[in-house]
């Protein structure tokens, strides 16, 4: 007698009902090719109904959704090239920078100090304290001049775009306010027009979705505000740099030049 339980009496038992042979890693396979497409099916039906989220939001919202919509994707493109500009283009180790012509200055290397600005970056530091050197053989004034038309030059550049941060922040802030207004308007022009059973709910519905706006236009105006203060401490950083470069090196050419006008008296 077979023992119940047993492989022989399992394969006796598959012959008893016609299964010849029993395919386990078929079965296996199967298995995993079915879980595999119900996650994925899951992960599409989960992506699927966050893209109609964000799609009815803005539908809800109406019109003005879509003006807030694009004036938050300008004031992104505008932080990410000024972010470049200032963070990688005029990336530069100012007390690094000025230390070096300072040394050369007092070696009385004037070539070596001139070679230091010749760097590879949109520092204004660096077009300044050439401007300076330039003109080191000439009076104070004549100095301070030219350092200072340099940076006045250079202002525009840091500043570019800056200031329409702060712009589309106020912008996207009185739309979202606009658009709750229109929104109101148009619900409770609804509500006239609707039954008496169903003015509670029409009323109801209509300002939720005027409210929209205005949590949108909040929402984008937070984020390009705190864009706006971060491009504005770094514009100001650089600027802080330039003065404190320029009179280092007045410093450093006053000294100089006095140094060479007492040399030829002492002799």
């Amino acid at each position: 007698m077979i023992p119940s339980g047993t492989f022989i009496d399992f394969q006796c038992r598959g012959n008893m009902f016609g299964i010849s042979h029993i395919d386990i890693a078929g079965l296996t396979g199967a298995l995993e090719s079915s879980l595999t497409h119900l996650l994925l099916g899951t992960a599409q039906m989960a992506e699927s109904n966050e893209r109609n989220v964000v799609v009815q939001y803005l539908e809800d919202g109406g019109w003005m959704m879509y003006v807030i919509l694009a004036a938050s994707i300008v004031g992104l493109i505008v932080f990410l090239e000024r972010s470049f500009d200032l963070y990688v283009m005029k990336r530069l180790n100012a007390k690094v920078f000025v230390a070096k012509i300072i040394t050369n200055l007092e070696h009385k290397h004037f070539r070596q100090a001139l070679d230091e600005c010749q760097r590879k970056t949109k520092h204004p530091l660096v077009t300044v304290m050439k401007a300076g050197l330039l003109r080191a053989n000439r009076r104070e004034k004549e100095i301070e001049r030219a350092m200072e038309d340099q940076l006045l030059s250079a202002l525009p550049a840091l500043q570019k775009r800056i200031a329409l941060m702060a712009l589309l922040a106020n912008i996207a802030t009185l739309l979202g306010l606009l658009g709750t207004i229109f929104g109101l308007i148009s619900a409770f022009t609804s509500v006239s027009a609707a039954s008496a059973a169903e003015r509670q709910t029409a009323l109801a519905s209509g300002i939720s979705q005027a409210m929209y706006t205005t949590a949108f236009g909040i929402s984008v105006a937070v984020p390009l505000l705190f864009f706006h203060h971060i491009l504005s401490k770094r514009m100001e950083s650089i600027i802080l740099q330039v003065e404190g470069g320029a009179v280092s090196l007045m410093v450093a050419l006053t000294g100089v030049a006095r140094e060479g006008s007492k040399g030829p008296s002492a002799s």
